[in-house]
Order: C-alpha cells, then sequence, then structure tokens
C-alpha cells in the first residue's frame, strides 16, 4: 500500500485487522483537493487487497468530514473548459474524462472488497456526501451538519450522490435535498437513514463496528458486500455515465462563473439560467 508517509490528504493505520483512513486535508476542513483525488483510490484499491484488512473505518479530522470539493485546489481542471467558453469539444472530452476520474476515486470506497464505515463529525457537504454513501454503513455524532451543496454552485452533483442516495433514503427525500441544496442536521440524517446511528463519540462507535465486523468470517462479510452491490452497479454505473455527458456540455455556464465569482466576494449568487 502507498506509504502513510507519503500521503498528503489521508492518514492510513492498520490494526488488528481494521484500516483506518482519517481526512486530513491538507486544505481547511479537509477539503477535497488534488491529492485527495489522487490519493484515495491508491489507498482503498490497496487496502482492497491486504488480506491482513477485513474492515475499513473512514473520518475527518479536526472536529469535521469534509468541507467536500476544493474549489479553489480543484480550479485547474475546470479552467481549460472555461476559458474556451465551452466551445472546445476537444476540452469538453478531456473534462467529461476527469469527471469519470473523480467518479472513479469515489467507486474506490464502493468498490474495495473490504466493508467501509463512515463516521462522520462537524460539516460533510457536497464531494463529501458523494463518499460516504459509496460506503457500506454510516454512522454521525449528533453535531455532524450534512448538504447535497452542488446545486448552489449551478453544478449537477456528478460524483455518485445522485445515483447512490435514493437506494439509501429514498428518491423523494434525494430530491428534496439535491434541488434545494439545503443544510441538514444530525437528527434529520437519522430519520431519513442517511445514518443508521448517532452517537457523541463518533470515531469510538465506528471503531467498535467496524471490530464487530472484523469478527466475522471475512469471506461472508465480503459476500454480503458483494452481493449487495450486484444488484445496484449497473444502475449506478449508467448513471455516472450520464451525468459525465452532461457535466462535460453543460457546466461551462454564465451561472457557474457566477457562483464561482460570489463564493469568491462572500455575496449571494444571482443565477440566470444562462
Amino acid at each position: 500500500m502507498t506509504s502513510t508517509t507519503a500521503l498528503r490528504s489521508l492518514r492510513v493505520q492498520i490494526k488488528d485487522a481494521v484500516a483506518e483512513v482519517e481526512l486530513i486535508g491538507p486544505g481547511k476542513g479537509n477539503a477535497m483537493g488534488p491529492d485527495f483525488w489522487k490519493e484515495l483510490p491508491e489507498v482503498f484499491e490497496a487496502l482492497s487487497e491486504d488480506e491482513t484488512v477485513r474492515a475499513v473505518l473512514l473520518y475527518g479530522s479536526n472536529g469535521h468530514f469534509s468541507y467536500g470539493l476544493d474549489l479553489a485546489g480543484m480550479a485547474p481542471v475546470f479552467a481549460p473548459m472555461l476559458s474556451a467558453g465551452g466551445m472546445d469539444a476537444r476540452k469538453r472530452e478531456g473534462f467529461r474524462r476527469q469527471i469519470k476520474d473523480l467518479q472513479d476515486a469515489v467507486s474506490s470506497v464502493s468498490r474495495c472488497a473490504k466493508p467501509v464505515i463512515a463516521a462522520v463529525d462537524g460539516w460533510c457537504i457536497g464531494g463529501a456526501i458523494d463518499v460516504i454513501s459509496a460506503a457500506d454503513i454510516r454512522i454521525a455524532s449528533p453535531a455532524a451538519k450534512f448538504s447535497v451543496r452542488e446545486v448552489k454552485v449551478a453544478i449537477v452533483a456528478d460524483l455518485g450522490s445522485l445515483q447512490r442516495l435514493p437506494a439509501i433514503i429514498g428518491e423523494g427525500p434525494t430530491r428534496h435535498l439535491a434541488l434545494t441544496g439545503e443544510d441538514f442536521d444530525a437528527g434529520r440524517a437519522y430519520r431519513l437513514g442517511l445514518v443508521t446511528e448517532l452517537a457523541d463519540d463518533v470515531v469510538g462507535r465506528g471503531r467498535e463496528l467496524a471490530a464487530a465486523v472484523a469478527a466475522n468470517p471475512p469471506l461472508v462479510v465480503q459476500g454480503v458486500k458483494q452481493v449487495m452491490n450486484r444488484g445496484q452497479e449497473p444502475a449506478v454505473q449508467a448513471g455516472l455515465d450520464y451525468v459525465q455527458l452532461w457535466n462535460s456540455a453543460f457546466l461551462a455556464s454564465h451561472d457557474f462563473n457566477e457562483a464561482a465569482t460570489a463564493f469568491a466576494e462572500r455575496r449571494p449568487a444571482v443565477f440566470t439560467g444562462n
């Protein structure tokens, strides 16, 4: 596996058949920048192959899971297409491939042969929802706060939440959250079924759950995950493929530029549908 000392966005520790993967930044609120998107699939693919690992616990540092996509850090991903006004087909195709790479990074959590438990404290926004949606078990602290925020920045969420959340919380709640972009607290997340438990010491409880999973027959545990994923994966992948095309065609917009400018200027965005 990639040496923990070589990682910048994640810290990995393995003990008693449980791997702990901690989001550590380097951006504020563990925002997901280029390092994260490179390292996440490397780590989860390695853990999937590691026969000493039976379960994975995923959580954030410094009181938050993650603020989501690091817009400033990921600007180079968007810049080439936006600079061409969305009119350069080659750049649009390159952008589609970049979206696919980010999707594949999130899907590495779902593909991991070992069950993944996400323990959420503090904020879990946008791309962070995509990541926890790919986990097998989600728990939260009472202080956790969530948002499927992409609509607020003129983006159709494209990394898996629109594909995976309906099977977790239902289509109606998914549409509600994705269309409003509103914040919601841990109590609502629990009532919706996004998380299955609330715990004051959410990482401690996550460790207990991971240990319980790791104590079960490993091939049977992996089989449960594979069988349950089998029925969902074709529909999830079809949705991911479609949103690649949608965003490569429509993301370069006046509204997206307005969202980015308003974010930088710390003011409300005014969208025109252009």
